[in-house]
């Protein structure tokens, strides 16, 4: 069991800021990463569909043999991985607590923010989970979905994003927030920006690197750390267009990948 890898899923290639930082915190572990680069982004998508997709997603990465899933994306780890993980015997996390607890040990003044997508943010899913651990919190959350294609362009210390935030952050800004959470795995593309736009005396939370941190924690509370010293191994699948993703994923990761392979997630 500690030999199998780690699989991690998302909608496209979001995920990959997760997948840098399990790479930079668990340097000994296999991971397998499916991207569903021909159904992005899930959004959008109505509930119904991001449970059809998000099962499809981890019964893919079950046939990997994989011993512990992540879901690296927010919208499916807001609205359907609590439905889904209940399908399987191993265990999966999301991105959702793990930032929802970072951002409550962070804040001083008890005043949130989080930015996601619109079905991240309908969901609601920020605000129960921060408000499980105290209730006494006050959250504001906020839909930015123009972020995820300026992310993907690269667009990322351009003044057209600058003033993007300019319009999204200001009631958040109103609301006096010490803290924000990057509700989606793009937005740390964006993190220099986001930080000049809400101000340096506002805590970011990388819903990214909380992640990876809690499951660094959970493979060794379960004894699945794996103890290999050779190096790990890498492996990438979507479900498009893989052409596309290898030049966005070389600047999520900073370095190039060629093992990529299309998949038909449909059959799952």
């Amino acid at each position: 069991m500690r030999n199998k890898p780690i699989g991690v899923f998302d909608s496209g290639v979001g995920g990959l800021t997760v997948l840098a930082e399990l790479m930079r915190l668990l340097p000994h572990e296999d991971i397998v990463y499916f991207g569903d680069m021909g159904r992005t982004p899930y959004g959008p998508r109505s509930k119904d569909i991001i449970l059809e997709f998000t099962r499809q997603d981890v019964n893919f990465l079950m046939e990997q043999d994989v011993k512990f899933v992540v879901a690296a994306c927010n919208t499916a780890a807001a609205v359907a991985l609590g439905t889904v993980s209940s399908e399987h015997s191993i265990d999966m996390l999301g991105v959702i607590e793990p930032g929802a607890r970072a951002a409550v040990a962070t804040t001083k003044n008890n005043k949130i923010g989080i930015i996601g997508t619109n079905a991240t943010i309908a969901s609601n899913a920020y605000p129960k989970a921060i408000q499980k651990i105290n209730k006494d919190i006050k959250v504001f959350s906020l839909a930015c979905p123009l972020f995820v294609p300026l992310a993907e362009e690269g667009y990322s210390d351009k003044e057209a994003t600058r003033l993007i935030a300019e319009d999204y952050f200001k009631p958040l800004k109103d609301n006096h927030i010490d803290t924000l959470v990057l509700g989606c795995t793009h937005y740390p593309l964006l993190k220099n920006t986001i930080q000049k736009v809400i101000g340096k005396d506002v805590t970011i939370i990388d819903s990214a690197t909380s992640t990876a941190i809690e499951v660094e924690h959970i493979l060794n509370e379960n004894n699945l750390t794996n103890e290999q010293s050779e190096a790990a191994l890498y492996k990438f699948y979507v479900s498009d267009v893989p052409d596309k993703f290898a030049p966005v994923a070389e600047r999520f990761l900073g370095h190039r990948i060629d093992n990529i392979i299309r998949v038909d997630i449909t059959k799952y």
